[in-house]
């Protein structure tokens, strides 16, 4: 990677740094293309002409914007022909994130799939709006369209989004507590617990992209999906025997989750989404090795929007 410090441009670029990653991961769901964008971002701002930037933040923040825009139109066919369900990058989270909601919020696996529903614009424009608190005015500046066009656009993703992803305010206590209690039941083979914490209409979405063996079709209810997860200290699962298997309680996209690592590797993510009373209504299973580099590298991301 190219050594910011090197560069009279460096100290503006590295300030702004985080929030550049926080938006570029926001709109593209991959850890990896995120980081791409923003070394991308830094080689397009060392070669600007910096006297003409009267405010760094929201020039880094267009060129990292314009750049993801890119890659989520060229990436849209890969995503339209994936094996099974896509899911997005996990990341380890920690600190700022947990604490702020509304950030948690929109860093969660069930935003971001939500998210990947929206146009390329739709969904800038969304996560600029709504979770960085830019204007219409900046934002259109940022997408080079129309204030009118943004405003329409800000609307029909804002509709879209709440009708796909009801706010619920479970207690963050409360989601470690659940979450905890899984665990245990899920290592032990307990599936009377599991049943008990999950809703009876409760979905798993898993994604092996085609490079493990996963279900292809999202497994729903609560009976199926306990058995499911009962197994796993049961069953060899990718290779990796039961004693062998480490699974541990970590903070990924803003909130509680697991880790399953055996043989020296990370095996696969789980994460929940919750409902008002905290029971369990959708979990997300990442399983595709290529998508696991970000938790296998063990560093945790502040994904905090300012």
């Amino acid at each position: 990677m190219t050594d910011p410090t090197a560069h009279p441009g460096q100290q503006a670029f590295h300030e702004h740094r985080k929030l550049l990653f926080s938006v570029a991961y926001r709109l593209l769901g991959t850890a990896a293309d995120a980081e791409d964008v923003v070394q991308d971002a830094w080689i397009k701002w060392s070669a600007a002409d910096r006297s003409q930037v009267a405010d760094p933040r929201a020039y880094l923040t267009r060129i990292v914007s314009n750049l993801a825009l890119e890659r989520l139109r060229s990436t849209r066919h890969k995503r339209e022909t994936y094996m099974g369900p896509w899911l997005p990058e996990p990341i380890l989270t920690g600190g700022d994130a947990s604490e702020a909601v509304t950030e948690a919020e929109s860093v969660s696996m069930a935003m971001l799939v939500v998210l990947e529903t929206l146009s390329p614009l739709e969904r800038a424009v969304f996560v600029l709006k709504e979770v960085f608190d830019f204007s219409h005015a900046e934002i259109a500046e940022a997408v080079e369209r129309s204030e009118a066009a943004v405003r329409q656009a800000a609307h029909r993703a804002r509709e879209h989004v709440r009708a796909r992803r009801p706010r619920f305010a479970t207690d963050r206590s409360r989601q470690c507590e659940v979450t905890e209690r899984f665990f245990a039941a899920a290592t032990g083979g307990d599936i009377n617990t599991l049943m008990e914490l999950l809703s009876p209409d409760v979905t798993l979405w898993t994604d092996g992209g085609g490079k493990v063996r996963q279900a292809m079709r999202p497994v729903v209810g609560a009976a199926t999906v306990a058995a499911w997860f009962a197994a796993i200290g049961t069953v060899a699962y990718q290779g990796v025997e039961p004693a062998d298997m480490k699974a541990e309680l970590v903070e990924i996209n803003g909130g509680p989750g697991m880790v399953f690592s055996g043989l020296g590797r990370v095996i696969a993510t789980v994460t929940f989404d919750f409902d008002a009373n905290g029971r369990i209504t959708a979990i997300h299973n990442v399983a595709n090795p290529d998508k696991l580099q970000a938790i296998a590298d063990g560093t945790a991301r502040d994904v905090g929007t300012r």
